[in-house]
């Protein structure tokens, strides 16, 4: 993650990577260790992106559109949901029958996510705000996912401006237990 373009653009691509991430484990059968290594991977990528939205794009949101506080508490709940999910997912190996469920419901429910961004949060600020306001959301987007947690953290503040003091000193330590680990490497 970290494509370039303003913060629509980015967040997009973020998504068409998720997507992708998704459709690798509907293609592998169930059981098959190969999901849990996509479903690690599709996390970081989800939480990363779900901390800088939470950092940068919903504080935009509120202060941009006029019913912002509404839609971007909306959005911040349906990550608080996404995150417990991937936290349970983290016990959970590629042939326990609850990582199916655990999977089968991140899928479902950060698709409409996605849709709901795409159809209505996105091209409403694309009309709210100036290309170079865009542009500058974009870098701190990017900036932010750099440092982001790649593991969920349900009872972490999400909202700023403890969201941005916390969130550095989480990714850090996440990123040492993944190295170690070896958690997000591909299949």
């Amino acid at each position: 993650m970290g494509h370039g373009g303003n913060v629509v653009d980015e967040l997009m691509t973020d998504h068409r990577e998720v997507e992708e991430l998704f459709g690798r484990i509907e293609a592998l059968p169930p059981g098959d260790k190969n999901r849990k290594v996509y479903a690690d991977q599709a996390t970081i990528e989800l939480v990363r992106h779900s901390v800088a939205e939470e950092e940068y794009l919903y504080p935009a949101a509120r202060k941009h559109l006029p019913d912002g506080d509404a839609l971007a508490d909306r959005e911040i709940e349906d990550h608080s949901t996404a995150e417990q999910i991937m936290k349970d997912l983290e016990s959970c190996e590629a042939d326990d029958a609850e990582f199916d469920r655990l999977i089968g419901q991140l899928m479902s429910d950060v698709r409409s996510h996605i849709a709901d961004e795409e159809g209505n949060l996105f091209p409403r600020l694309r009309e709210a705000c100036t290309p170079e306001a865009l542009d500058e959301l974009g870098d701190r987007i990017r900036q932010a996912k750099k440092l982001a947690p790649t593991r969920p953290h349900p009872s972490a503040p999400n909202t700023p401006p403890a969201n941005k003091l916390m969130a550095p000193g989480a990714g850090l330590v996440d990123r040492m237990r993944d190295a170690l680990s070896g958690r997000g490497k591909g299949a």
